[in-house]
This record gives C-alpha cells, structure tokens and sequence, in this order.
C-alpha cells in the first residue's frame, strides 16, 4: 500500500525470515521478481526451521555498522564483549541499530543511538520482557563506547582496495563477495600504519608552511547555537577522544589562546602551537575572516568554524591544536627487493576522500629521481664515479615547423656551473648539465632501452630531457627500478598477494610452488615470481655506493637520521610541482611523492630533499625497527683505488684531495695523476682517461 501510494517502491515490508533469505540467497535489487522469490524462499525456509534458527541465522549475519555483521561482532565493536557480558542497556542500543546503522551509531551519533535505545526499551516494557523500573535503570547506565578500528578501513584502505580489484579482474564479482575467499597479502600492518602516519603527517607540515587558510565558515549568533546544539546531540555527552579531528567554534580569544567549544565541552589553543598562521588575532562577530596564506595576518570572528585535533581531554577544558585539511596528496610504496613482496602502500592523504591511488595509478614527473638509472647505464658504457665531466653552460637548438629556431638552455638548481666535475659528485649534487651532457654520449635510445629492463614501463620521451625526468612514471615503478640496485642486478615483479584460498582450503593462487603438486594447470595457479638478471651485480653496487654518498654529502642528507647505510636520490621537477625522494636500505626499498592532483607548485624551497624525504624518514625509521643494521654487500671483484679528484686519475692515497673509489673490474685509471701534468678540462666535454 506504502509502495502505491507513493507511486514507486519505498518500502519492503520484509519479516525477519524474508530479511535473512535477502541477505543470504539473493541479491539486494529492488525489484518485485527478487520479491517474489524472497517470498517463495521464506516459506520455505519457515517449513524447514525453527523460528529460532531463523532468528539465530539473522541475529549472526545482520549488518549493524561500522564493518559488523551480526550481534557478536557488534558487540565486540562497539563494547569489547561478547554477546553473553553484555547489559541490558547495551542489548537494547544493539536492538535499535539494525533499523538505520550508519544513522544511530554509537560511536558517530550517540545522541541518536541513545534515543533509539530508550524506544527500544519502552518496547520491552510494553510486551513484558522488562519491567519499568528496570528500563528506567538501564536508560541511566552510562555505556562506554569502544569502537574496534578496522584498520582494513583507515591505515590500509588503498593496499586492501587494489587486492579487492586484482579479485575483481581475475575471479569476478560473484566469487569475490560470496566464494569466502581467503586472501593473504605480502602487507605487514605495522609498515603499512606507519606509512599512513607519515604520509599524513608529511602532509600537514607542508600545509602549515603554506599558511592557515582561514575559517571553515562564521557563523551568527542563532546559527552556533543550532549547530553546537547538534554537535552535543552526536556526541551524546562524552567528550572527543584524544587524536580526534573535528570542528570547533571559536568563542572568544586573549594574548594567549584562542577559546573554542565542541558541543558542549569548551576547549582552548594555546597560541604557541598555532605559529604557523601567526599573526594570529580572535575579532569580534562580524569582522571579516581571512587566513594568513593569502593575507598579512589570521583573523578569526568570534563563530568562526575551525578544523580542530584533540590532544588531551581532561575534566579541564580539552586541550586542541588548530588544524586544516590539507589540499596537497602523497604517495609511499615500500617493497623488500629480496621478494619483490609490497609490504606497505598508501595511495594519498585519506581513503575516504579520494579512491584513486596514486603510488599505482599516478604517473607523475621523477625529477632528478630518474637520474641514478641514467648514471647506471652510463657505468654500464664505459664511465666511472671517478670520470671527470664539464659543467658548463650548454645550449641545444631545434628547428621547429614554422622554421623559427627554438632554444633550450638547460641549467642547475642552483643557477650556477662548478667546470669540471666528477661523476660521482654529478650526482651527489644532482647537476643536471652534466646529467644531460652524459645523456648526450650514451645515447637517448640505449638509455631508454636500458631503464625499460629496470622496470619502467610508463611511455618516456625519447629526448634529452628524459635525464631531468621530464617523463612521468608511477611511484611503484620507480621503486621497481631501485629494489633492481638493491638486489644485485636482479628484477623481480612486485605482487602484493602472497596466497589466496577458497572457502574449502583449496589453494588458487601461491607464491610457493611446493603448494601444488605438478600437473595441468599448475602454471596458471602459480604466483610467478621468476628472479631476472638485468644488469651486473658490479654495476648495482656501484650505483649504490654512488648513492651512499647522495645520503652522506648530497641532496638527501636528512636520511643520514636512519643511522645505518642508506642510499637513495631526491627528485624535484620544474617550479617543484613534483617531490620525491627514493632510498633504500638492503631489506627494504622506499618510494615517496608529494604533489597537488591538478598540478601546481609546492612552494618556494619545496624539494625532494624538504618535501618528500621527511614522509621517508618517518615511515623508515617504524619500518626498520626491527632489523638489524646492514652494510651494502660488495661483490668480490670490485676493485678500490685512491683517486685525484681533480683529473680522476690515481693517486697516493696521502694525497691532498685524493678520495678511495670502487670500479668495476679492469675500469680503474691506469695513470697518475701529477701535480705538474694538472689537466685543464675547460675545453674537453668529457676526459677519457685510458687514451692520456
């Protein structure tokens, strides 16, 4: 009748026994031929069960919020019982759920989910389950809410997201929701919290150095009222939990803090720890807002909105920092190059606010990050770390289809040329004319063919900007390519799903060969993971060591913070629309990117080195733990030999400025260098020592 009148379907009218043959045995379309067989089907299962088995099916699988489905995993969820501890009071907030579970949650809306309870109860009274006074008792119980964290849903929604679509691909639908697969995943839960954390956090401190953006609205006097009114509502009384995000409205203001209240509970900022929008000033109602990213100070109106985190609640007046929604996103993919197992993946700031995964999906400019690929196909040709290239400028011509000249005048960060410049330092500074210069001689064709085999994949250009990462890749990729220098020279494809089983026990996909016996189809069931040589393992170490002293002298000094060996490279494009740093110790390799979606600047000084390597550090520094510190394994017949930093040459080792530099075997100089045999490199493009 509800479904006439309103001209379309709005209602089910469904009896328990037609809810579990919906749930169970049909799909949730709202249509009148699923209604009809969810009839047929609940009389028949009336026929065959017990209204207590049916109501016993019911109360295992009904959906009660927040991830949980039937009433011992509510009760686990929401009060960390089981079903047999739990209260009248907590019971009857259960019963009321099932109706709306996202609308009366306990842990968003307790105002609601109480009110819903206190109508369950009367209900109970009203058939004589309960007697008044015992209602009366339970509606005065104070219910500690205790909400289990899915972390499948907060810290790895990205990793857990790109397993539920490789399901998708490869099993469908049908199977991936109710084939009751069991998946294991190469993902270790503590990596993978930590790089959430150090990803958001990364993110806020590069939004705070972008200044406070001011209010998320003012409002007047009746519209604080109404909207503190409905803040205490979802509250239901109990104070914000102590790392709890959420908004406050600014009450007044002194020399010292700013006053806010949440609800009912009054908080405060101390001044001291909202610096990053200083100057910051509390104006009365009806001032103008602003923040001091576009404007030469804060102003808040009394009534003003703001995005506030609890760090202490106490029977004083919470204690908050004033907080804003970061507009840039990041990704960090880490993977042990051992396995080529990911152990961690975040795909951008928050799960909830945008699906799209950028450590996967993004394909963004690598900068500078490109280059150690580059360097190791240049070892590869013939060059060394002690090979002496002229930074100078350069200038490059093409002629384009209107027949005008255009010119590219590629240059260094700092503007400046140091003349004649080891290949080591090349790349501990990051010149990027000598990267070009290098480039240049190789050739733009082997060296894309030789970063292919290292595992990218993306389409790169085939001209000289590719040494200044002009090409855009995806994080995962570049982190494919490093795991290659980690391992010896040796490629493995990343996977991020170690095992998957049906609801029998049967193996479908493994990792582990010894999980199938040989016969038909045990290819196809197998996670190839076949290990393939790509370049030398003298030629990885090599780049590694070059890397070392990236970490040690260069751009990425900060991860000096790890204090083990660590060899990795930044990467910043032009006007610092992309940051990047990649590293790795000999367990683990890092990618980490910072950048708008719609791509703009980061900001003045916003390199690899400031804007991305503090995510690495942070997430590097949980991450390894628990392993033991390890040096870079150096293969046997890597040759050492002192060498003149000057001409590349050899040297005594108690020479002034004479460094130890490790070469492939037969690549050291043959020569001394002489103090009065100096080589003058102003006019050369590149020394080659063997012909001196």
């Amino acid at each position: 009748m509800r479904n006439v009148q309103a001209g379309g379907i709005v209602q089910g009218g469904s009896t328990i026994t037609q809810q579990v043959a919906k749930s169970m045995l049909l799909t949730p379309e709202r249509k009148f031929s699923r209604k009809a067989r969810e009839a047929i089907l609940a009389y028949r299962m009336e026929k065959a069960l017990s209204k207590e088995e049916i109501l016993h099916l019911y109360l295992n699988q009904i959906f009660l919020g927040h991830g949980a489905y039937g009433i011992q995993a509510a009760a686990e969820n929401y009060f960390a019982k089981d079903v047999e501890q739990l209260t009248l009071a907590e019971c009857a907030m259960l019963a009321g759920l099932p109706q709306a579970p996202s609308r009366y949650s306990p842990y968003r809306h307790y105002g609601r989910a109480k009110e819903r309870q206190r109508y369950v109860l009367g209900r109970m009274v009203d058939e004589g389950f309960i007697t008044a006074e015992e209602a009366a008792e339970a509606d005065k119980e104070q219910i500690k809410i205790h909400p289990r964290v899915n972390w499948n849903l907060t810290e790895s929604a990205y990793f857990t997201e790109q397993v539920r679509r490789y399901l998708e691909a490869n099993y469908g639908e049908e199977l991936l929701y109710t084939g009751g697969l069991q998946v294991h995943t190469s993902m270790n839960m503590k990596m993978q919290r930590a790089a959430q954390t150090a990803v958001r956090e990364n993110l806020r401190e590069h939004d705070r150095r972008r200044g406070y953006r001011g209010p998320l609205q003012v409002l007047s006097a009746e519209e604080q009222e109404a909207f503190l009114a409905e803040q205490d509502a979802e509250l239901g009384g109990v104070p914000p939990e102590p790392g709890r995000l959420t908004r406050g409205v600014v009450t007044a203001g002194s020399e010292r803090e700013i006053q806010v209240r949440i609800g009912s509970f009054p908080g405060r900022i101390p001044l001291d720890s909202a610096r990053w929008a200083s100057p910051l000033r509390v104006v009365p109602r009806g001032n103008r807002a602003q923040g001091n990213a576009t404007a030469d100070q804060t102003r808040l109106p009394v009534g003003s909105v703001i995005l506030v985190r609890v760090e202490e609640s106490s029977d004083g007046p919470l204690l908050l920092s004033l907080e804003q929604e970061t507009e840039t996103q990041g990704a960090l993919v880490a993977l042990d190059p051992r396995t080529g197992q990911i152990r961690a993946m975040v795909g951008g700031y928050d799960f909830r606010q945008s699906q799209f995964n950028r450590a996967i999906q993004a394909r963004r400019q690598p900068g500078s990050a490109i280059k150690p690929l580059l360097y190791a196909a240049a070892l590869d040709k013939g060059y060394t770390a002690a090979s002496v290239i002229l930074d100078t400028p350069v200038i490059y011509q093409e002629k384009t289809e209107d027949g005008n000249i255009r010119e590219w005048r590629p240059t260094n960060y700092s503007d400046s040329f140091s003349g004649a410049t080891t290949f080591r330092s090349a790349l501990t500074h990051s010149n990027n004319v000598v990267t070009i210069k290098i480039l240049e001689d190789i050739g733009v064709g082997y060296a894309l063919n030789y970063i292919r085999k290292l595992g990218i994949t993306s389409p790169i250009a085939r001209d000289l900007t590719l040494g200044l990462g002009s090409s855009a890749l995806t994080p995962l990729e570049l982190a494919t390519s490093y795991a290659v220098f980690a391992n010896g020279g040796i490629r493995l494809t990343p996977t991020y799903i170690v095992k998957i089983k049906d609801r029998d026990g049967r193996i479908l996909e493994s990792v582990d060969p010894g999980d199938f016996p040989r016969g038909p189809g045990r290819d196809q069931r197998l996670i190839r993971q076949i290990p393939e040589r790509v370049i030398s393992a003298e030629t990885a170490y090599l780049i590694t060591n070059l890397m070392e002293g990236v970490v040690h002298e260069g751009t990425g000094r900060r991860a000096r913070a790890l204090e083990r060996p660590v060899a990795g490279k930044t990467g910043t494009t032009n006007e610092m629309r992309d940051a990047w740093f990649a590293g790795y110790v000999p367990q683990l390799v890092t990618v980490a990117w910072v950048g708008y979606d719609v791509e703009r600047p980061l900001g003045r000084g916003e390199t690899g080195g400031r804007t991305a390597l503090p995510a690495w550090i942070s997430f590097m520094q949980e991450a390894v733990k628990d392993m033991p510190p390890l040096r870079f394994p150096v293969p046997d017949d890597v040759e050492f030999h002192s060498i003149d930093t000057a001409t590349g040459l050899l040297a005594p080792e108690d020479a002034p400025g004479a460094v130890i530099e490790a070469f492939a075997p037969g690549m050291a100089p043959t020569r001394y260098a002489m103090d009065e045999r100096r080589i003058d490199a102003r006019d050369l493009f590149r020394l080659d020592m063997d012909d001196l």
